[in-house]
Order: structure tokens, then sequence, then C-alpha cells
């Protein structure tokens, strides 16, 4: 596929409006719930992907919700890449969104030098960089360990972070969010205590967690993902985690609901493995025709969500909310 394909026009189809069509379609056996008494409840409803045309949006794009991009395995600086970053420029003109996260492995391979941040960063999301849009990452296990000290990562020479996502006046005082970044490639007793204090200490209405590695896969890593569960899932539930993203995988999956937790794995922005997933009893969706990104909207007890590839082709939508 060329690299200078041209994006596809965004017909605006906001979930608050025309989608409400969608929504009363939806399959109920699409709506999971947690079963764990002990645990905080989410209710997740799907939209009809198969029905929506390339190029809608079916994110509501409310003044007072905060808005971002989730993009991993990314850091190629080949053509699918741009082509994924076109695509997001182009959705960007009808969901304004503030910043991205980036969920590790963004620039491969090696020690990165001045030309693989040109090449592999700032070439792809040149018009997304030019409007002021932030970009948050946390290292994969392909990332050189000195990204963090590279500015446009916001990472601020740390390996695990937290911050208030940047947003309009409006949006700050309405929606109430608080990202914590991990490095899962070096995940020691330390990072973990500090995770369980800020998350516990956090009275933030959501709690989004971005990762390298994913908790809940159908893919090539599912005994990694065992062992990560070991490690987080307890921590993460006991102290009011809500979505986590995540990557290595290079394929789009939705988990069902765990405990209250809505796991996503975008690991598709720069690198694909197709017929690496599949749905299974703890996987709702999964995806690996093609490369993809993802946008969020948290509004009130709403996430809103949606995948869509290089093609503008949405593959996966809905809405957590919390109960």
């Amino acid at each position: 596929m060329s690299g200078r394909q041209t994006p596809r026009r965004i017909c605006a189809t906001p979930l608050g409006r025309g989608a409400a069509i969608i929504l009363a379609l939806v399959c109920v056996a699409g709506c999971d719930r947690s079963d764990d008494p002990a645990s905080h409840h989410a209710t997740v409803v799907d939209v009809d992907t198969q029905r929506l045309p390339p190029g809608s949006l079916v994110l509501p794009s409310r003044p007072d919700s905060v808005k971002f991009a989730v993009i991993g395995d990314s850091g190629r600086g080949w053509a699918p890449q741009h082509e994924v970053a076109r695509q997001m420029a182009a959705y960007r003109q009808h969901f304004p969104f503030d910043f991205v996260l980036m969920a590790g492995d963004n620039i491969y391979e090696g020690p990165a030098t001045a030309d693989d941040y040109r090449v592999k960063f700032e070439e792809p999301y040149a018009a997304l960089l030019a409007d002021g849009v932030r970009f948050y990452a946390v290292l994969g296990n392909h990332d050189d360990p000195a990204q963090r000290n590279y500015p446009p990562f916001h990472m601020a020479g740390h390996r695990y972070y937290m911050f208030t996502p940047p947003a309009n006046a409006l949006a700050g005082l309405v929606t109430s969010v608080r990202v914590f970044a991990l490095d899962s490639t070096d995940l020691d007793d330390a990072q973990e205590a500090w995770l369980a204090d800020q998350l516990s200490k956090s009275d933030a209405r959501w709690k989004v967690v971005l990762m390298h590695h994913p908790l809940y896969t159908s893919g090539r890593y599912g005994l990694r993902a065992r062992l990560f569960r070991w490690q987080l899932e307890s921590l993460l539930a006991d102290h009011g985690a809500d979505v986590v993203f995540s990557g290595h995988e290079h394929i789009y999956q939705r988990s069902r609901l765990q405990r209250g937790i809505q796991y996503f794995i975008t690991g598709g922005a720069g690198s694909l493995r197709r017929g690496d997933g599949r749905e299974t009893a703890a996987i709702a969706r999964s995806f690996d025709r093609d490369f993809h990104f993802m946008l969020i909207e948290i509004a009130d007890d709403a996430l809103y969500f949606q995948a869509i590839t290089r093609t503008g082709v949405t593959v996966d939508a809905g809405v957590l909310r919390q109960d």
C-alpha cells in the first residue's frame, strides 16, 4: 500500500445522537459484568461495527470530555505507520484529542539515535505534533531505556510515572482522569508498591493504567500474560483501576470485564501479526487483519472506545460504564 495514500473522509456519527440507533440494535450477548462482589462493577455495551461505513466516528465528542488516542508497537518508520498516523490526524479534525498514549516499542530497534527518533516518531506524527498533541510513552521490551529522557515522550526521566491528562478547562472540571504509566519490562517490587500506593491515594473517577505487556491475551504471549495477572491483577482490582491499555501483541483485542476492569491490547500502530488473535472465554473482540489505533473519550461515568484501521474501518466500538 502506498505511503502517500489519502485518508478517507471522516463522517461524524456521535454516540450521543446518530449512533443511538446503533446502540438500540446492540446484541445482548455483548454486555459483560464483573461477577466478583468484592470488586467495583462496570458494564460494557458494544456497537455493531458492521453497520458503520468507513470513516465513521461513533464517539460523542462532548466539550466536557477527556479525549485521547492510544497506539502501541508503532516505531517502525515504514509506510503502514505513516498510514495509521495520517488516519489519526484525519479523525482529529472531528474528534480533537489532546494527547496520545504510547504502549511501548516506540522506537525499534536497539539504542535509539537522533535519526531513529526522527524517522520512527517525529516524521510519522509531524501533523499531530505541529498541532500541539502530546505523546506519553511507556517502555517496551524493544525500547532503549534512554527513551525516558526524550522530551516528546513526556517521561521526564522516569521508568514509571503518573499524570493528569491535558484537557480544556471544562473537561478538567467535569471529568476526573488519572493515568498510571508502568514499566512492565522491569516490573519490580518497588514499582508495584508505588502503583498500589498511588492508585489507593487517587480520588480520580477514572484510573487508567498504561503498560506494554498485556494481562489478558489469546495471542502468542498467553503464558507471559498469566505471570502478569499473578503479579498485578489483584493489585489493580483492589485499588480501583478501571481500564488497562497495553501492546506487545501486534493485534487488537478487548477482554471481557475481569473483576470490573476492562483490558485492551492495541499493538498494531506499526506492527502486525496476522492470524495471531482469536476470541476466547476471556476475549470479547479480536482483530488481526490490519494495522490500527484507538480513540478514547471519557465523560462522567462513561468511557467510549473505538478501534480503527489505517483505512478508516472501525473494527470495535462501544462504551464502558461505571455502575
